[in-house]
């Protein structure tokens, strides 16, 4: 058969147009999923990866053990995991990134992410699932990730294509640290992680239509917030700890000096105004101080920036709307406003750049605060200030207050690089009012879903990340036993932090509840059993401490300190009768506050 001159064109075109293409995908490489994970991590600058291994990852550890710019740590149980890498994102600003397998891998870790995804901390979880064909057959070690995840992410994938996995994580990353930060959950199939494609490089850039936060907030909310600020009598400034998430403390600290007024930080804001600074009233809220719950309640405006009003702060939100006040609320994320409760100006934007041009308008204008108002409003707060509202038995010889205990550290670190992590109960409390954050980051606690178990975690992380600072692990003899395994990795991977145990034999905030709305029936509160913490803490080849009397606390604190290349134990016994107060009762608004044991 006779081919014309045309077709012979065509398909010298079409042959052309094959090679052409075979050589753009020889010109690629082809990796394998795991290979291509480990490309991202190294794309988006990843330092460390707290993980486990398991079955469904080992394609993923063998990838790692081919390379040397990315450390991983092995810890002993994958809770620690995430929450050491929870702890390395909150120090650092940074995406704190963790791996574990399938299964019991990834049930493990849903504390860990919840924690994180309550306090909205930048994270990438990793997981491991079993291969695409076996995922629904109940297979061995087979859990549904995305299901489980899915109330506690910001976002979760199910990567079932290696093609995608480039830019699957891509968009975690993106997602995790844009707009309010959030966990991210990448569940990878065991041979998605196996499955080679040609990689052509990780992208530049994400587009997602349907995520875009808002970033600028609106210049007429923005001028009608500054009118109400400029005109108010009795104003307040009220952070939380979307202002250290989103980096704006140095414009906090620039509006505050500026106005001149009072200024509070939440559980989770503390640090980004300086505690030192006599305009700042401490801690708000259940355990906060007198003239920070009195201010809030009786102020006329009030500024919030990058809080949510939640419980532990308003205390009843009807006792709240009692007062009447004008309410600024500025937040990147528009579900907060409004929430619980209802605000005059709302305005959804970054809070550095919210407060950059806020701060821009303050200096274009030629009016300034009432002065005689605004110090009338100061003699009142220093009225209440007056009444010494964290004041307890510091002339006690016999016992060890754990009051004394933080003040003494803060007096020994104040002038050092120091970060202080706390796992949950009164001894957070107590980390919260006596030790003076004057920076932000230094003060790494889980406040949202208040898990016991973080404070060793988040303090190895934080180590790694900032190995020439002085890391103190602030808990009591109830948490440390919950996350107490790491001190093994805190050996393998030397991170010598300092653990201040205030060591009561009793689970606190259980037994001051009980004590206070049970009438004294402390059902399951006291710790019968105790571990010889010295000796188990040179079990796991560290340095331990028991410190009985008033008179050693400060040398206890000083030797540790010396001893900076070693992981130190000290086992505080203190009153186990101490309580925390102020307090405010659950149900009752933030004025009812509860002083000391006069008022029980």
């Amino acid at each position: 058969m006779e081919i014309s001159k045309a077709e012979l064109t065509s398909a010298a075109a079409a042959s052309a147009h094959a090679a052409s293409t075979s050589t753009s995908s020889s010109s690629a490489p082809e990796l394998r999923g795991a290979e291509i994970l480990i490309k991202a991590l190294q794309a988006e600058n990843v330092k460390y990866v707290w993980g486990y291994p398991g079955g469904a990852v080992l394609h993923i550890y063998d990838a790692f053990y081919k390379q040397d710019t990315i450390q991983h740590v092995l810890v002993r149980h994958e809770q620690a995991a995430v929450h050491a890498a929870d702890g390395y994102a909150r120090a650092t600003g940074d995406v704190g990134v963790a791996l574990v397998t399938s299964g019991p891998g990834v049930t493990n870790a849903v504390t860990g992410i919840a924690t994180a995804y309550m306090d909205s901390i930048p994270m990438v979880i990793i997981t491991g699932q079993v291969p695409v064909a076996a995922i629904g057959l109940d297979a061995f070690q087979e859990c549904d990730t995305v299901g489980i995840t899915r109330p506690i992410v910001k976002h979760n994938f199910l990567v079932k294509d290696v093609r995608q996995m480039a830019e699957v994580l891509k968009k975690a990353f993106h997602i995790a640290r844009s707009g309010r930060p959030g966990p991210v959950v990448v569940d990878i199939p065991k041979d998605v992680s196996f499955n080679k494609t040609p990689y052509h490089g990780y992208p530049d850039k994400v587009e997602m239509r349907s995520y875009n936060p808002v970033r600028k907030g609106h210049g007429g909310q923005i001028r009608k917030a500054l009118q109400l600020l400029m005109a108010a009598k009795r104003p307040y400034i009220y952070t939380g700890g979307g202002v250290i998430l989103g980096n704006a403390t140095g414009e906090l600290r620039q509006l505050v000096d500026m106005l001149g007024y009072p200024c509070t930080n939440t559980l989770m804001g503390l640090g980004s105004y300086p505690a030192s600074d006599p305009k700042f009233l401490g801690m708000l809220g259940m355990h906060g101080t007198i003239e920070a719950n009195n201010a809030m309640q009786n102020c006329d405006v009030l500024l919030a920036v990058g809080a949510r009003f939640d419980d532990r702060v308003i205390g009843n939100p009807k006792h709240f709307a009692q007062n009447e006040r004008k309410i600024i609320h500025i937040d990147i994320d528009p579900s907060s406003i409004s929430k619980r409760v209802k605000v005059d100006i709302p305005i959804v934007g970054d809070v550095k750049d919210v407060l950059t041009e806020l701060i821009a308008m303050i200096k274009e204008l030629n009016t300034k605060p009432d002065a005689a108002a605004l110090g009338a409003w100061w003699e009142t707060i220093n009225a209440w200030r007056g009444k010494d509202c964290l004041k307890y038995d510091r002339g006690n010889k016999d016992v060890i207050k754990p009051q004394y205990v933080l003040e003494t550290l803060y007096g020994l670190t104040k002038d050092a690089d120091t970060y202080i992590t706390s796992d949950v109960g009164q001894h957070q409390m107590w980390a919260a009012q006596y030790y003076k954050f004057n920076e932000p980051r230094r003060w790494i606690n889980s406040g949202g879903l208040g898990t016991m178990g973080v404070g060793i975690p988040y303090a190895m992380g934080i180590k790694l990340a900032k190995p020439d600072s002085e890391v103190y692990c602030v808990t009591g003899e109830g948490s440390v036993q919950m996350c107490i395994q790491e001190l093994s990795t805190c050996l393998q991977y030397n991170t010598p932090i300092k653990i201040v145990s205030l060591n009561n034999r009793y689970l606190g905030m259980v037994r001051q509840w009980q004590e206070i709305d049970y009438e004294g029936r402390y059902s399951s509160s006291y710790m019968d059993a105790l571990p010889n913490f010295v000796k188990l803490a040179e079990a796991y080849g560290h340095v331990g401490m028991l410190i009985e009397h008033p008179r050693d606390v400060e040398p206890a604190l000083k030797e540790a300190r010396k001893l900076k290349d070693r992981t130190v134990f000290m086992d505080f016994r203190t009153d186990p009768t101490e309580n925390v107060f102020p307090m405010v009762k659950a149900g009752k608004g933030i004025t009812e506050m509860l002083l000391g044991s006069e008022d029980l």
